[in-house]
């Protein structure tokens, strides 16, 4: 199966639409030209910042548009954002979205976790881990090669066999302007999946996405209405559909102080999803800040959990980026550095 039309949807922050990313976006189009595959902009993903946050009933609409038209075979989220939790009313008051739904890629993170998670309570696989505006345009001369590794996997071939650990890492980037284009990032050598504790292999369909967005799940500090939507519509898992599921988190680029970070995995911690998952695998933190603190946090928080813990998975807001299949049986081996999904 080869992807020969994207739909490019804006769900989350409308920044697509700015003109300060006009340049990006027109590399974006030309590298996806360029696999033949055809681009098209949803009705409202270029509308700028200010529509897109005062219309979260247009985002919906996009959504929905996006997996009703038949000749899309790939959702692709243009970035992530803060406020994806307004699409739920127009979503699943009325089973808008179960009624559409059809199994097609749908790829994209950060924010994006919280679509992640509608779609799988809609019974849709998803994929994790990376957007356009973020992999595909990139300002160099040509995407991240290990990004792209699995960008083209997904787009020629539907699936992602495997994902391995990145050689390097990136320093990110600071200046997304045009004086950017061209210009390589500072890379550095790269650890592989580090078991903090656990079994070194172990198995279980992955869900999960950026912590920072899953909190907002449990904590109303960033937006008041959040805890009370999502439990409305019903958004995170029960505790019975995360048995023998592997938990992914990764953290934004906001880099959450180590105490926040406790706050964080605390807050799952009460909900008693570290006692009926199999395991956790746990992304690069972006630039490598506060690596070893929230390493220590896992520790310390999960050492009374019977579970896996698996650090540095190059995936989420640090690059370079893998491809994640959610809802696919996932093996995870940390001895032979390799994560498998059996299709």
């Amino acid at each position: 199966m080869k992807v020969k039309k994207i739909g490019i949807v804006s769900l989350s922050s409308g920044v697509l639409g700015e003109d300060f990313v006009k340049h990006e976006v027109k590399i974006g189009v030309e590298r996806l030209k360029q696999y033949g595959i055809e681009v098209d902009f949803l009705p409202h993903a270029l509308k700028g910042m200010d529509f897109i946050k005062e219309h979260p009933e247009c985002r919906a609409m996009d959504l929905l548009s996006a997996f009703k038209d038949d000749s899309i075979d790939m959702i692709l989220c243009a970035i992530g954002g803060d406020d994806t939790y307004r699409l739920l009313p127009y979503l699943f008051e009325n089973n808008e979205l179960a009624n559409v739904v059809k199994q097609k890629i749908f790829l994209g993170f950060s924010d994006t976790t919280f679509n992640h998670f509608m779609l799988n309570k809609v019974g849709i696989k998803t994929f994790y881990g990376q957007s356009f505006l973020s992999d595909i345009c990139e300002l160099a001369n040509e995407m991240l090669p290990y990004t792209r590794k699995y960008f083209e996997e997904l787009i020629f071939t539907g699936r992602i066999k495997e994902i391995r650990p990145s050689d390097i890492h990136y320093k990110e980037r600071e200046d997304f302007s045009e004086n950017g284009i061209g210009v390589d990032m500072e890379s550095y050598p790269n650890k592989g999946f580090e078991l903090l504790k656990g079994e070194a292999v172990f198995g279980g369909k992955i869900l999960g996405g950026c912590i920072d967005s899953i909190y907002d799940i449990f904590d109303n500090t960033r937006y008041e209405d959040t805890v009370s939507l999502c439990k409305k519509y019903d958004i995170f898992p029960k505790l019975e559909e995360w048995k023998g599921k592997i938990l992914l988190l990764e953290t934004s680029e906001e880099k959450p102080e180590p105490e926040l970070f406790r706050k964080m995995i605390g807050h799952l911690k009460q909900y008693g999803i570290f006692d009926v998952v199999t395991g956790v695998l746990v992304g690069k933190p972006q630039n490598e800040i506060y690596y070893d603190e929230y390493k220590d946090i896992l520790l310390g928080e999960l050492s009374d959990k019977d579970l896996s813990l698996v650090y540095n998975i190059n995936i989420g807001h640090a690059t370079p980026r893998c491809i994640m299949p959610f809802g696919v049986d996932a093996e995870v081996d940390v001895k032979n550095q390799v994560i498998r999904f059996i299709e």
